[in-house]
């Protein structure tokens, strides 16, 4: 009986966009906020300029690697744009993790309770790196 009826609803194989969309719209708008690069704000961070350089062009190029990565146009380039995805995903998760050790936490369980919105990008971000872009 429930078995007939989970075979009933219908796949949606697109759902990735719902995942895809925001996450990247998020890693843009930080990449962006923090043009034009500057040493000013790098040691508003306490950063050096070129930590602050790669998070912020690497926030920008991992928000459009995510949307270019799942649009698979041709068949030809399909595993090249799942390179792209992933390659993105592991940039989330680095700049993620520096974002998380910059906040300087006093423990892990700091992390996991307190600073809900990074770990959820940094999980994000881990899907897309492992998971690339298989439906």
């Amino acid at each position: 009986m429930i078995k007939n009826v989970v075979n009933k609803i219908p796949e949606f194989c697109m759902s990735h966009w719902l995942f895809r969309i925001p996450l990247a719209i998020v890693f843009l708008q930080q990449g962006f906020s923090k043009l034009p690069v500057t040493m000013d704000g790098a040691e508003s961070f306490d950063l050096p300029y070129i930590v602050w350089w790669f998070a912020a062009y690497g926030e920008i190029g991992a928000g459009i690697g995510l949307l270019v990565g799942g649009a698979v146009i041709w068949q030809k380039l399909k595993e090249i744009n799942d390179i792209i995805t992933r390659f993105s995903g592991i940039t989330i998760c680095s700049i993620m993790t520096g974002v998380i050790w910059v906040g300087q936490p006093d423990s892990f369980m700091d992390v996991i309770l307190y600073d809900n919105l990074h770990v959820l990008l940094w999980v994000g971000g881990l899907f897309f790196a492992l998971r690339g872009n298989r439906t």
